[in-house]
């Protein structure tokens, strides 16, 4: 046989499912709908996952279920001026997260602390 390419296994295609579905969440930053795609994304390739990449699903979910409650909570108290740094901490908690978890996805390595409400 000759080097050619190795067989893709289903672990690497679930590890970009993952990628894709951070990326998902970054570009909802700008295209607000897409967030709910990688939400919808994240708990169908939950199901059976190996442990490494339930991690990152989990984390996803969670990243956006927490997300969203900052949202809530920010723009309520905008009006007593506090939102606005909920809202300014919920965006840097935000792009940690995502940026954490492309970068452990790459690696092919799990979340450490899924279930965490930080980083």
């Amino acid at each position: 046989m000759s080097g050619g390419a190795s067989p893709v296994t289903s672990d690497q295609v679930e590890g970009k499912a993952a990628t894709i579905i951070y990326i998902l969440y970054l570009v909802g930053l700008v295209i607000g709908i897409t967030p709910f795609i990688g939400l919808v994304m994240a708990y169908i390739y939950r199901d059976g996952a190996p442990e490494w990449l339930y991690s990152h699903y989990t984390f996803q979910i969670r990243t956006f279920w927490i997300g969203l409650l900052y949202i809530v909570i920010g723009t309520v108290t905008t009006f007593i001026l506090i939102g606005w740094l909920v809202l300014l901490f919920w965006l840097v908690w935000y792009l940690v997260r995502c940026i954490k978890g492309l970068k452990l996805a790459g690696e092919g390595r799990g979340i450490g602390h899924a279930r965490t409400w930080w980083f």
